[in-house]
Order: C-alpha cells, then structure tokens, then sequence
C-alpha cells in the first residue's frame, strides 16, 4: 500500500494488487499509454491527460508531474514509512548538516549564501567550475549557515570545506 498526498493536502490510499490498482478502495481503471521518454497519454473516466514526469527524488519520495501543462508535486509513503509516522519517528532518517565539502577540485564561481542564512535541503549555495563545467552545489539538509570558509575565485581541493552550519 502506498499513501500519495498533493502540496495541497490531498490524500489517497493506493493498493497495487495483481490484477488491479484500488485507489481508496476503489478499483482504478485507467488506460495509459507512453508517448516519449517519462511522457504518458491517459484516458480516465472519457478524459484525456497527458502527463510528464518532471523531477523524482527516489531518496525522499517526492515526484513533481506536468499534467495538461498544470505542474502538481506529489509524495508517496509505503508501509514503512507510515509505520514511522505511527512510532513517531518519522524524522529518524533526517540528515543533520554540519558542513558541506567540496566533491571535486575547482574554482569557486559564485556563493549564494551567507553567515546566518537559513536554507532549506536542495537549495543552492553555490557554484564550482570543474572541468570548464558550472556545477550548483546544493544543500545537502535544512540548516543555517555558520561560516562560509571560501571565496569567490578561489581554487578549491576535493573534500575542502566550503560551508560550515
């Protein structure tokens, strides 16, 4: 079973069965179709959709459609992840962000963040050439930034410590 929950709050209840999808219970007849790469056709209920899937984090379960040009995110959880919910430790597997290293050498093009700036897993906090390629570094976890240890057009060693929270 898998629970899918919209940024608005919607909830569903998704049993994938043998034979058949039960949403909420429900059998869900649907017919689809594949009309490129993660591009979908949909007839529903004499509806037509096209959908495309636009981003999937797999880590934290989160999936971001373009359904008829309409852009919805949506998350899914399984029975594991709803058990943690239920055991009150849903946020066990939290990363705790300490510092952010560099992952390869390079030249550190721009920082998008300073000392005392709160940020959010997945933003950006700064940018490194390596390889005459611009690579967006991003936030591993929530956090707020304590030191920034680099500057702008300084060259940078694999694993050197770029940003301290």
């Amino acid at each position: 079973m898998l629970q899918i929950k919209t940024a608005n709050d919607k909830t569903w209840q998704v049993d994938i069965q043998k034979d058949a999808i039960l949403l909420n219970g429900t059998p869900f007849n649907w017919d689809i179709a594949p009309i490129g790469p993660n591009t979908f056709h949909i007839i529903k209920d004499s509806k037509s959709y096209t959908a495309e899937l636009i981003e999937a984090d797999y880590q934290s379960k989160t999936f971001t459609f373009k359904i008829n040009g309409v852009k919805q995110t949506v998350s899914a959880k399984d029975r594991f992840d709803l058990l943690l919910d239920k055991l009150g430790m849903s946020n066990a597997n939290a990363k705790q962000v300490n510092d952010v290293k560099a992952p390869m050498p390079g030249l550190i093009l721009e920082i998008k963040v300073q000392p005392g700036q709160e940020v959010k897993k997945g933003d950006p906090i700064m940018i490194l050439e390596a390889m005459k390629m611009e690579n967006i570094l991003k936030s591993p976890g929530d956090g707020i930034v304590k030191e920034v240890k680099v500057q702008p057009r300084q060259n940078v060693e694999k694993n050197q410590v770029l940003i301290q929270f």
